[in-house]
């Protein structure tokens, strides 16, 4: 499945934190977006650890984007919540490592492999900034 409710609430709690002046917390976006807080916090966790946030600790704590809004595309976002490329199909980009060990048989293949990589490319290409406009 490509947009996972991860990817989705990923994407929606970035869009706030683009363009927020100071930290804001798990709890204020969880409120604000209507997320459940403990999923939202296990988001913003994948996020911080990929470098895309950065996490401040104490009173005034919260998440703010570690980068700008530019340089943060959307195959990044969903990769780092995701724990993989998102992807649409069940197919492997490598013929070897087909999930089904059917992949020489397979006669759409080809045409999965490169929409798979036309979606990659599109990904990578639209920046959360991108979004923002």
């Amino acid at each position: 499945m490509l947009i996972t409710r991860a990817s989705e609430y990923a994407i929606l709690s970035l869009l706030v934190l683009s363009k927020a002046s100071s930290p804001v917390d798990s709890e204020t976006l969880s409120k604000q977006l209507s997320i459940p807080k403990s999923f939202l916090a296990k988001i913003l966790q994948a996020l911080a650890k990929k470098g895309i946030l950065r996490s401040y600790k104490g009173v005034n704590g919260g998440f703010m984007l570690n980068r700008e809004a530019k340089d943060i595309n959307m195959l990044e976002i969903m990769s780092a919540v995701e724990g993989k490329a998102p992807t649409v199909f069940d197919c492997s980009p490598s013929v070897k490592d087909c999930p089904s060990d059917k992949a020489q048989l397979c006669s759409i293949w080809p045409f999965l492999n490169k929409l798979q990589g036309k979606i990659d490319t599109f990904l990578a290409d639209l920046s959360l900034d991108d979004i923002l406009e």
